[in-house]
């Protein structure tokens, strides 16, 4: 049994937490599933008609047992119930400090690319003892990138961003599943997550390696040392951001059609309707594809569509650059 562990290993500072929880809510169950039905057995056969039991004085209610057996599956109940709450916010709560790496998942594979540029298929490096920040989108069906090791498992949904983060907590190769039926090679569609300390981490950024990319291609892919990169995803988008014409609408001045996009990233957004907008990952998503969605205060609808214009790869890096303009975005949240 040495091979069919009971539980994956504990690789996450998730994990620990997570499987305590899950213990005292198998314990709970074997205590209210496995015992009590046994109690109420035994009490309809002692208490039975044909059995000689003394029925003298048979009580017909009691307040103290009333109250006990309330009391105390409330207490379980909530207790369970806010220790799980505040776990689940912790575990949608990133730092505020944290590595973002974007995922791609489509049928049937999982692509990911770091800051620095370097990309990987069905495989995810992340260094151990650092926050990691996932986001994620689908270029076909709903996925869901499932981590065992970690205990984490988040949806990747088309049309949008989802995001998750763990910590690694020890060295090595950990699986990766997609959790989610999404078509007839679903079975396939999986990986390793290895775990390395930060030196080893930034020596394997610096070796560019080829891969597989979302449209198809392949190639090698040229990447920037970790120590010094910056943010090459944000490079590549700011010069498409420039091919594309936008710089001549949104100009750092305000001065332009659109709006300043400086500073933007993580701040609430005014627009014309009166109500505010938090400029996430998926609005800015939005208003790529579809900018009449949502108009900005003050400014027209005049920005053309760029769905189907720029690729799922395109779009992460554009939103790069655009989280650059924003100390928010260079913090990493």
């Amino acid at each position: 049994m040495r091979d069919f562990p009971l539980f994956p290993q504990q690789a996450s500072t998730f994990a620990g937490p997570i499987d305590t929880l899950y213990g005292v809510l198998v314990l709970l169950s074997l205590i209210f599933g496995g015992v009590l039905p046994f109690i109420i057995l035994y009490l309809m056969v002692r208490y039975h008609r044909s059995q000689k039991a003394d029925r003298a004085n048979a009580p017909h209610g009691s307040i103290p047992l009333e109250l006990t057996w309330t009391v105390i599956p409330l207490i379980l109940v909530m207790g369970v119930f806010f220790w799980g709450a505040f776990l689940y916010i912790q575990m949608r709560t990133p730092p505020q400090r944290t590595l973002e790496i974007y995922v791609i998942g489509k049928q049937w594979m999982w692509h990911t690319q770091h800051p620095n540029g370097k990309r990987e298929n069905n495989e995810l490096h992340v260094p151990v003892g650092q926050p990691v920040k996932l986001i994620m989108t689908s270029q076909d069906v709903i996925h869901s990138f499932f981590i065992p090791a970690f205990r984490v498992k988040q949806d990747v949904v088309p049309g949008r961003y989802t995001t998750m983060w763990f910590e690694a907590t020890q060295e090595g190769e950990f699986h990766l599943f997609c959790a989610e039926y999404c078509g007839t090679e679903h079975s396939l569609m999986g990986g390793r997550v290895v775990a390395m300390s930060l030196s080893d981490y930034e020596r394997w950024l610096a070796t560019p390696g080829e891969v597989i990319l979302p449209d198809g291609s392949s190639g090698v892919v040229s990447v920037a040392p970790m120590a010094a990169m910056g943010d090459p995803m944000a490079l590549v988008g700011g010069q498409l951001f420039s091919n594309l014409g936008c710089a001549g609408c949104h100009r750092d001045d305000g001065a332009g059609v659109g709006p300043s996009l400086v500073g933007l990233y993580g701040n609430q957004e005014k627009l014309a309707d009166g109500s505010t907008i938090l400029a996430d990952e998926n609005y800015l998503r939005e208003s790529i594809l579809n900018p009449g969605a949502k108009i900005v205060a003050g400014y027209a609808n005049v920005m053309p569509s760029y769905d189907g214009q720029v690729s799922e790869d395109q779009l992460n890096q554009l939103i790069a650059y655009i989280k650059s303009l924003s100390d928010a975005g260079s913090s990493g949240n």
